[in-house]
């Protein structure tokens, strides 16, 4: 029997995350930034594995991001969410995270949110 294209592809993804999963992990002191991208948007949030709580969390679908965005899935949207990501961090008073870029490479819009969160001063 032939397995369809799709099921391989998210097996595979699922083998990734595992794979992450076992060198990443999220404290209290040290949560975990954990981003997703479909199509169309961004989400991302901080999450504590100790505890099993999300901080907090910003997708391109709020208003307050998706006000200042003429696409909500491209790089300028991915800068701007990583700016109000780290403001939030910043209310949490959270400084310091563990970046999981999920199964997604270091590019694009997840190295442009990761940029732009760091460069508003929370740390790697």
């Amino acid at each position: 029997m032939i397995t369809p294209k799709h099921v391989l592809k998210n097996k595979r993804k699922q083998r990734i995350r595992k794979s992450i999963r076992k060198k990443i992990s999220g404290t209290s002191e040290r949560p975990r930034l954990v981003i997703f991208r479909s199509n169309k948007y961004l989400y991302a949030q901080v999450y504590d594995d100790s505890n099993r709580k999300i901080l907090t969390h910003v997708s391109t679908l709020e208003k307050e991001v998706s006000s200042q965005l003429k696409s909500r899935k491209d790089q300028e949207a991915a800068k701007i969410m990583g700016k109000v990501m780290a403001e939030r961090m910043k209310k949490k008073k959270i400084k310091f995270v563990v970046f999981d870029r999920n199964v997604y490479d270091f590019k694009g819009r997840v190295k442009h949110f990761a940029d732009s969160v760091r460069k508003n001063g929370i740390k790697f």
